[in-house]
C-alpha cells in the first residue's frame, strides 16, 4: 500500500493533484478542494495517502494530516459511505466541527454534503457518535454548530452554493454570537 507520497506538484485540478516523485513516477491524488487551494504548482509536498483498490481502479486519496486520514477511515466504516462521500464530508468544515456535529447528532449539518441523503447522515451520527473523541469543544459547539448551520442556510437563501457557504463560514468565531451577528461578519468578509 502507498501511505505517503513525496514529490513536486505537476498538475492541479479542483480535487486532484499530480505529484511527480523523485523516482520519476507521477501519481494522481484525490484531495479536498480546500487542501488543493493551498497548494502551488511546482512546489514540493508530502501527502499522507489512503489507497483504495477495486477491480476497475486504484485510487489514492490524500490528506494533509494523519488525523484526517484516520477520520476518513472511520467514515468508511459506516455502511453507505464510500471514499468520495467521506472526502465530501471532510470538505464541509474543520475536523473538530464535523466531529462535533456527529457527537451532537446534527444530521442536518452532515446532509449538506453533496450526494448524502438524510438517512446516511443519520446513520453516520448514530454509528460514529461514541467513536468520535469527546473534545472540550463539544459542549460549546452544540450552540455554535446550530448557528453555523443556520448561517449556511441563510447564505444559500442569498444565492450562495452549499460549498461556497461552507467555505465562507470556515474560521469564523461563533461563540457568544447570534446567527445574525455571524451572518453579518461573513457577509462583511465577502464585501
Amino acid at each position: 500500500m502507498i501511505s505517503i507520497i513525496r514529490g513536486k506538484i505537476k498538475e492541479k485540478k479542483r480535487t486532484t493533484v499530480t505529484v511527480l516523485t523523485s523516482g520519476g513516477v507521477g501519481y494522481d491524488v484525490l484531495l479536498s478542494p480546500v487542501f488543493v487551494a493551498k497548494l502551488l504548482l511546482e512546489s514540493e509536498i508530502e501527502i499522507i495517502t489512503y489507497m483504495r483498490v477495486t477491480d476497475s481502479a486504484m485510487d489514492l486519496y490524500g490528506f494533509e494530516l494523519s488525523e484526517e486520514k484516520d477520520f476518513f477511515e472511520l467514515l468508511l466504516s459506516v455502511s453507505g459511505v464510500g471514499p468520495k462521500g467521506a472526502m465530501s464530508v471532510l470538505a464541509i468544515g474543520s475536523l473538530s466541527d464535523i466531529k462535533s456535529a456527529i457527537g451532537r447528532g446534527d444530521s442536518k449539518y452532515l446532509s449538506a454534503v453533496k450526494g448524502m441523503g438524510a438517512k446516511t447522515a443519520e446513520r453516520l451520527c448514530v454509528e460514529l457518535k461514541n467513536k468520535v473523541a469527546n473534545s472540550k469543544e463539544q459542549g460549546t459547539s452544540n450552540v455554535s454548530g446550530g448557528v453555523l448551520s443556520e448561517v449556511i442556510d441563510g447564505l444559500v437563501a442569498l444565492g450562495y452554493s452549499k460549498e461556497e457557504a461552507r467555505g465562507a463560514v470556515q474560521g469564523v468565531e461563533v461563540e457568544g454570537r447570534t446567527t445574525e451577528d455571524v451572518l453579518k461578519v461573513v457577509l462583511s468578509k465577502k464585501a
